[in-house]
């Protein structure tokens, strides 16, 4: 049942093209390539969308260079991100671009408790959006449920969900939040897929996604 369920949520967003609606989706790619047994080289694209495809919101290109504390528990990395928007002005049909280069550094450490895991990432970014500059500072959470087998081994399905707050340093401090939740799918120790459901609340107003994720560890 949970197999079809995937299946089901997999094929939405395709059958859902042509529609234009507020249910935005994102298409994102997650790698992660073994150096050594201290370094990892991340890199990740997101192709974000006003409706199943096709209405550009967001490009997302993000990399990084990690070095693992721990075995792989806990790391620290020094990333870049390139992030192209085309957001929508006020209730209009025209279209603002601005694209943005973003430095960060990040600290993950994971837990793992039989069927369920945790993650929990600390970010720090300091953004260059054309002629101005922030930073922001940034906490995630998220927790991985072994279903179809006692812990995330290789063919086991799993529940995923998320939260994670966004706060600024100078003006209005709170930027987003972001919660998500869906169903996963480990295929084997390189390679996973989500599908999922996100809102992602702002100070103005809120989002709904659908979210396809594959992660890749080669």
């Amino acid at each position: 049942m949970a197999k079809q369920l995937l299946l089901l949520l997999l094929l939405l967003p395709i059958l859902s093209i042509g529609q234009k609606s507020n249910f935005g989706n994102w298409y994102n790619y997650f790698g992660n390539k073994l150096l050594n047994n201290n370094f990892n080289w991340h890199h990740e694209v997101q192709f974000r969308n006003y409706n199943a495809i096709g209405d550009l919101e967001q490009l997302l290109i993000r990399t990084g260079l990690g070095y693992n504390l721990s075995e792989s528990n806990n790391n620290l990395l020094l990333g870049y991100g390139f992030i192209k928007s085309e957001n929508y002005i006020n209730d209009s049909e025209i279209k603002e671009n601005l694209n943005e280069h973003r430095i960060f550094q990040q600290f993950i450490t994971r837990q793992n408790f039989g069927r369920v895991s945790f993650q929990h990432r600390y970010r720090f970014e300091q953004r260059i959006l054309e002629e101005e500059f922030k930073l922001r500072f940034r906490y995630f959470l998220s927790t991985n449920i072994a279903l179809s087998n006692k812990t995330l081994i290789d063919n086991t399905i799993y529940l995923t969900a998320y939260n994670e707050i966004f706060i600024n340093t100078k003006e209005i401090l709170f930027d987003r939040n972001r919660l998500y939740g869906g169903l996963g799918y480990k295929l084997d120790s390189n390679l996973k897929f989500e599908v999922a459901y996100m809102n992602q609340f702002l100070n103005a107003y809120n989002r709904d996604q659908l979210n396809l994720m594959m992660f890749l560890t080669f």
